[in-house]
């Protein structure tokens, strides 16, 4: 098995993010006609069997992987040019995780899961996310 961590280019918040995560899809014509999110890249992944129903997109925001989307499936897409692309189908869950800084980079990378940052544990008052944010600056996480 096998991540992918990509940046979300334009977002400069986990909510943000959030709030407008149901558009995408629409914006490319792309409907699977299920409870899904969408989002298209230009090259689609060699290791895709290792992906599909087993790993997740990790969201880079402003500089930090936020969050995590499982990946269902990857389908081809071919444009009215001619032009091949990939299309992520994931969940519509997006899981918060333990802030961790990446530079920025262009298209996808692969993320080993040892290298991955584990989710942010769910209805726990004590898990701030601006206090893990600035722990992960500073190197402490």
């Amino acid at each position: 098995m096998i991540h992918m961590v990509k940046l979300c280019v334009g977002i400069s918040s986990f909510e943000e993010l959030e709030s407008y995560r149901d558009q995408r899809a629409h914006w490319w014509g792309a409907d699977y006609g299920e409870d899904v999110h969408v989002h298209r890249t230009r090259m689609m992944p060699k290791r895709a069997e290792e992906m599909e129903r087993k790993s997740s997109i990790y969201w880079v925001i402003a500089g930090q992987i936020a969050c995590r989307q499982p990946i269902l499936r990857l389908a081809p897409y071919k444009d009215e040019e001619g032009k091949d692309y990939c299309d992520i189908i994931m969940a519509p869950d997006l899981v918060r995780t333990i802030p961790y800084p990446k530079r920025p980079f262009q298209g996808w990378r692969y993320l080993k899961p040892e290298d991955a940052p584990p989710d942010m544990a769910a209805n726990d008052p004590n898990n701030s996310h601006e206090l893990a944010a600035e722990l992960a600056r500073l190197g402490l996480l």
